[in-house]
């Protein structure tokens, strides 16, 4: 009988324990709300009230481009960390393992293409990555899964069709050469590759929680540290766009030679998320297509937080090495995929 009774008493203590987990994760979507409604009443209410009490025609359009940024980009942005939290929570990393080949050049294409039904953010693909090592895969396929993750999924996909409305060419230039790059990049490591280049993973490089509470958790950080990159990278573009002169664009827009590696070093140094990068690429309406692609293809792989991360997991002479050569074969997929699709 008493054993009968502590039975029931746990199974009430873990009813108990599922529903205050269940409700903490609605409270912190919840809050996930809360501010996307607030940013988009400050950049809709007080953003224009502010720009006419200055009076002054240079804030009125950083305020509009500012605005046009945040607006468009936090609603994708707020979808993309829910479904990146709903995998990391619910769904096991060992289903990905079981999917890939035993050959390291079989598995990369294949890790490659997955991520295109595993949407994640790019913060949330280093890790991602660590642990699939961890479990065994090989690091070529897990690197091809890192990079392709957060460039291809469909909450990316979608957000580009509307960032450039009517020209799918952009959204279809954008998914081949990002998976291009990710798949040269993993069939690289795994010919050139050396061991004492990568430091393996020894832990998880974020919450550990599975269910509802590792939910909540992804759920708030990926959002709030996304959305800062966000409005960081609305402001900087904003201000790229009304400080420099029209003159010195032209000196860059005019040559896709110049061009081009200017907006991929400049998707290093913004660091905006990728479910909202399509439209900051978009506002930058002066340079050509394949400028702006390149901008798309490299931001998810490489910009100044990834290499900050890939080198706190993976190792500094791994994120040095890395970082530089995605850099350069993500420039060249989006050179040859503009020249053949834009």
């Amino acid at each position: 009988m008493e054993n009968r009774r502590a039975a029931a008493d746990r199974t009430v203590g873990d009813g108990l324990r599922l529903v205050a987990f269940g409700l903490r994760a609605l409270v912190q979507v919840a809050l996930g709300g809360a501010a996307l409604l607030a940013v988009v009443t400050v950049a809709a209410v007080l953003g224009p009230t502010l720009a006419l009490d200055l009076y002054t025609p240079p804030v009125a359009a950083w305020w509009t481009v500012f605005t046009a940024v945040v607006v468009q980009g936090v609603p994708f942005l707020l979808l993309g960390t829910v479904v990146s939290a709903a995998i990391g929570a619910f769904v096991p990393e060992r289903v990905l393992t079981r999917l890939l080949p035993r050959n390291p050049a079989l598995a990369v294409p294949v890790a490659g293409a997955a991520g295109v039904v595993l949407p994640g953010c790019e913060c949330a693909s280093v890790p991602v990555a660590g642990s699939l090592m961890r479990r065994g895969v090989a690091p070529a396929a897990a690197l091809a899964f890192l990079l392709s993750a957060p460039a291809i999924n469909p909450v990316v996909l979608v957000a580009t069709s509307l960032a450039f409305p009517g020209r799918p060419a952009m959204v279809l230039g954008r998914l081949a050469a990002s998976l291009a790059t990710a798949v040269v990049m993993g069939w690289l490591w795994a010919r050139f590759g050396r061991e004492e280049w990568l430091r393996p993973p020894t832990r998880s490089s974020g919450t550990s929680a599975g269910g509802l509470r590792g939910f909540g958790a992804g759920l708030q950080h990926d959002f709030l540290h996304a959305g800062g990159f966000l409005v960081l990278g609305a402001a900087a573009a904003a201000t790229f766009a009304i400080v420099v002169p029209r003159s010195v664009l032209d000196l860059f827009t005019g040559s896709a030679w110049v061009s081009v590696p200017l907006l991929a070093v400049l998707a290093v140094v913004l660091c905006v998320c990728s479910e909202a990068d399509a439209f900051v690429a978009a506002s930058l309406n002066g340079f050509p297509p394949t400028a702006r692609l390149a901008f798309l293809v490299v931001g998810p792989m490489v910009d100044l937080k990834l290499i900050a991360l890939q080198a706190g997991t993976f190792g500094r002479a791994f994120a040095l090495r890395f970082s530089s050569v995605t850099w350069a074969v993500a420039v060249l997929s989006s050179v040859l995929v503009g020249w053949w699709l834009l």
